[in-house]
């Protein structure tokens, strides 16, 4: 794409003819295709977004408490979100990529999607100040913020919030697999079951005591002579009957 097309699209887009075009090429370079790539205005733009989004959110909602907020601006600044934007905005078909990224499919990868998109606010914000990078980017997320009657619970918070409201022990997460392109990760996890083995094995434990002591008692009771009670509430142990057998005439068996 030539430089004038370039600005033309820029200035549609964001409403605001560039004076430099030197960040917009940056920030639509991927790291495939150039070291001076989007990485850099990729991080401004990141909290010029947040600066302008939690004002926004600050003004829209005047009574909602800070959670509530909070909530709120995580889902709106979300690398989805921010690649779904870009696609509504045409970004796609001005970024720069290497060949194995675009074999890769970057073009329409969420995360470097969403990495441009925040590159383009940091570009406009150098550019052209805070107010034209605040008014792209409510023109752009406007019907998002709009439309939220209630502030979106993230699936992860909500169940640690239900095991918390449930005396349940906090949710612990293992990654078991990861696939897929470094631009575009796959990442396979479960949540790990509590081990019944020790468990069983610590309930086992008293039992097998008890038994130890049981059979020494009988034999104990055995050698001298008693029989150990077989129900509880039979009283002590009783002495054992022995046969006398046959006396002789002085007495002695």
């Amino acid at each position: 794409m030539s430089d004038h097309a370039l600005a033309d699209w820029i200035t549609a887009t964001f409403g605001h003819q560039p004076r430099d075009l030197e960040g917009f090429e940056r920030a639509l370079t991927h790291g495939s295709q150039a070291a001076a790539n989007y990485e850099r205005l990729e991080f401004l733009g990141d909290r010029v977004l947040g600066l302008v989004m939690a004002e926004w959110l600050f003004e829209l909602f005047p009574g909602e408490p800070e959670g509530g907020l909070s909530k709120r601006l995580n889902s709106l600044v979300t690398g989805a979100v921010c690649a779904d934007v870009a696609r509504g905005l045409g970004v796609a078909a001005q970024m720069r990529l290497g060949k194995q990224a675009r074999d890769d499919g970057a073009a329409d990868s969420d995360n470097v999607l969403g990495d441009v998109m925040e590159a383009l606010i940091g570009a406009l914000y150098l550019d052209a100040g805070l107010e034209t990078a605040r008014a792209a980017i409510r023109k752009a997320w406007g019907e998002r913020v709009q439309t939220q009657d209630k502030a979106p619970q993230h699936p992860k918070s909500a169940l640690q919030e239900w095991a918390a409201a449930h005396n349940r022990r906090t949710p612990s997460y293992e990654v078991v697999d990861r696939s897929g392109p470094h631009h575009a990760p796959r990442r396979s996890g479960r949540w790990p079951r509590r081990p019944r083995r020790a468990a069983r094995s610590r309930r086992r434990k008293p039992r097998r005591r008890r038994r130890c002591w049981r059979n020494w008692a009988k034999t104990l009771f055995r050698h001298a002579g008693l029989v150990p009670a077989s129900t509880a509430g039979q009283g002590p142990p009783t002495p054992i009957k022995q046969d006398a057998g046959p006396r002789n005439e002085s007495g002695v068996t």
